[in-house]
């Protein structure tokens, strides 16, 4: 019997759109980091975060957008740096702490983003 992806473990498609919404409130009311989305649609920011987290999370979704390098590249010369990507991940944390979910989930989905610290910050 196989374990289930962290996608089934999290809650599914229903999980997955709750914290992305909570998430996105919780960047927008950040000062630090809510600069970052002035200019950006956010229906169509929730709907692709949406997609590339059922994904990541190997979840049944089809993620088609821009890699994170290339999704990311033009917020690099805009000043993100670390410490803007280590808040965008508390609040990730703090979203799923929030929606009461397991800490061992917690830390697979923080692993998951540090994954792609590099290539969010266009490092090599």
């Amino acid at each position: 019997m196989s374990t289930p992806s962290l996608y089934d473990q999290l809650g599914g498609t229903e999980a997955i759109n709750a914290a992305v919404d909570l998430f996105y409130s919780k960047i927008l009311d950040d000062q630090r980091v809510n600069h970052f989305f002035n200019d950006v649609d956010m229906k169509v920011q929730r709907a692709k975060q949406k997609g590339f987290l059922k994904v990541a999370f190997g979840g049944p979704h089809h993620y088609t957008g821009k890699n994170m390098r290339d999704a990311h590249h033009h917020l690099l010369a805009r000043g993100l740096n670390d410490t803007h990507f280590d808040i965008i991940k508390e609040h990730l944390q703090s979203t799923l702490q929030d929606l009461n979910v397991n800490p061992h989930l917690i830390q697979q989905v923080s692993a998951i983003a540090e994954s792609v610290r590099s290539d969010v910050l266009g490092r090599a």
